[in-house]
């Protein structure tokens, strides 16, 4: 039998602290929630490696993925969640990420447009008895506009691109922190909204499978 405490330990002192994640919110969150609860009984040994953990294939044929803790601990420490903020967190899958960010924040609005594991998401923060995150089936890439503006919007997967469905979201101030690019490697970005203006800042490299839905627009043909 699988001792999933001790598991969870080694993936904060041989993934998370030693690669630059310094932030003591993050590193108690992510040492107090059970990743196993919410992967597939199948593969629950698979909870801590320092991969991403393949959950489920939806109807259309597209993967998900549970994003490796490395490269979540990073986003989670770029976006320095306040404990009185708001947070959207996009394509929670069976969710995991809203636990963590439950903790890290104080409400967590959370959309996953697969509905099974938007139920699995229900089911799972009920089991851990989480009341402060609220969790949406819908399109993942419209985010929720009608708990908007968020302080923080976390994107559970790389994106081609950052709608900007998303970062009209923002409020003033707000940050939304994706891993961005085409390729299997991208970069990690914070965008910061201030005013009309919102820019990103670089962060680090990743390689995370891309969040359904959020593939680069083919700008057709030019003639």
């Amino acid at each position: 039998m699988i001792d999933y405490a001790t598991a969870r330990e080694n993936m904060i002192e041989s993934q998370v602290r030693p690669n630059g994640i310094t932030d003591a919110r993050v590193i108690d969150a992510m040492s107090e929630v059970p990743r196993e609860v919410f992967v597939p009984d199948d593969i629950k040994s698979l909870a801590y490696m320092d991969e991403d953990v393949p959950l489920s294939v939806g109807s259309d044929g597209r993967k998900r993925h549970l994003m490796e803790p490395m490269a979540f601990a990073r986003l989670l420490q770029a976006a320095a969640i306040q404990p009185d903020e708001c947070v959207l967190d996009v394509g929670c899958a069976a969710g995991y990420s809203s636990a963590v960010l439950a903790r890290l924040a104080q409400l967590v609005v959370a959309v996953e447009e697969d509905a099974d594991l938007a139920e699995a998401a229900n089911q799972n923060l009920l089991r851990l008895q989480i009341n402060n995150v609220a969790v949406f089936s819908s399109a993942m890439h419209e985010g929720h506009r009608a708990e908007a503006p968020y302080d923080v919007i976390i994107v559970n997967g790389r994106a081609g691109q950052v709608p900007d469905s998303l970062l009209s979201q923002l409020a003033e101030g707000g940050r939304l922190v994706a891993v961005v690019g085409d390729t299997e490697t991208a970069q990690a970005l914070v965008y910061t909204r201030a005013g009309d203006v919102t820019a990103p800042r670089y962060v680090c490299d990743a390689s995370i499978p891309m969040l359904p839905g959020f593939e680069k627009a083919d700008p057709g043909f030019v003639f």
